[in-house]
Formats: structure tokens, C-alpha cells, sequence
């Protein structure tokens, strides 16, 4: 049913779940799983030799090293895993990376790091589910 998983994080709790369901998934399916985390640089402008550039280069550690920890948690279960970082929009970066892998499903947390409004879609995956051309699990 599934071949190519795409989970994006951010390191949220919803993003944890995802990782799980995506990682439970490709087990059950013999599945590829490709991670994602996007630095958002529409809210600091991309790096000139600035202090944009210092935090874009913190976040962009910080996602490395989320990604690593979810790679090896994949390859532990035998389950094959890629991850990048990459600098966007975050929903368009997904909706990019989802078609460049024509992966079967795109898991995403319900909302992310920045989300205040308990019990609401987050706005990143309220366009993911809105706009994908493909299936979209929300956790």
C-alpha cells in the first residue's frame, strides 16, 4: 500500500506521534521513510553575513540532529531512512519534497512549535491537507 513515507518535523509532540505513526507504517508496509525539517526563512530572510545567519545556522543544527536521531531510530528497526534540511516555506517545501519522492503519504503533526491554540489544525498542516495531491495523515 506504502512505499515512500515523507514526515516532516519540527520536534513538536504532534511531530513526535507523526514519527511514530510514519515509522509504524513503514514497518507494517516495508516502507521508505524520508524525514524532513524546514528552516522558516520568510520570518528572518535568508542569511548575509548577519545575525539571521546565526540563528538560521542554530536551526538548521537543530533539525540535523533531529533528523539523525530519527534515521537511526528507523535503521535500529530495519526500516530505511533519508532526511534533509532544507530552507522555505514549510508547506510548500513539503508539497515540493512529497512530489520530487512521489511518496504515497506525507504524516504530519497537527500542529507545530509555533502553535498557541490548543485543539486546532496548525496552520502549515491546514495547508498541507488543504492543497496535497496525495494521501495525509494527520497525528
Amino acid at each position: 500500500m506504502y512505499d515512500t513515507i515523507l514526515v516532516p518535523t519540527d520536534g513538536s509532540d504532534p511531530a513526535n506521534r507523526a514519527v511514530e505513526h510514519a515509522l509504524t507504517l513503514a514497518d507494517k508496509y516495508d516502507a521508505d521513510v524520508h524525514t524532513m525539517y524546514c528552516v522558516e526563512t520568510h520570518r528572518y530572510g535568508e542569511p548575509a553575513l548577519s545575525s539571521a545567519e546565526i540563528v538560521l545556522d542554530n536551526l538548521e543544527d537543530r533539525g540535523a540532529a533531529m533528523l539523525e536521531e530519527i534515521s537511526d531510530r528507523a535503521d535500529n528497526a530495519g526500516i530505511e531512512c533519508n532526511w534533509n534540511v532544507c530552507h522555505g516555506q514549510p508547506w510548500e517545501e513539503v508539497q515540493e519534497k512529497a512530489a520530487e519522492l512521489d511518496a504515497d503519504l506525507i504524516v504530519i503533526g497537527y500542529q507545530g512549535q509555533s502553535h498557541t491554540r490548543t485543539n486546532r489544525i496548525g496552520s502549515v498542516a491546514e495547508r498541507i491537507v488543504r492543497t496535497a495531491d496525495r494521501p495525509v495523515l494527520t497525528a
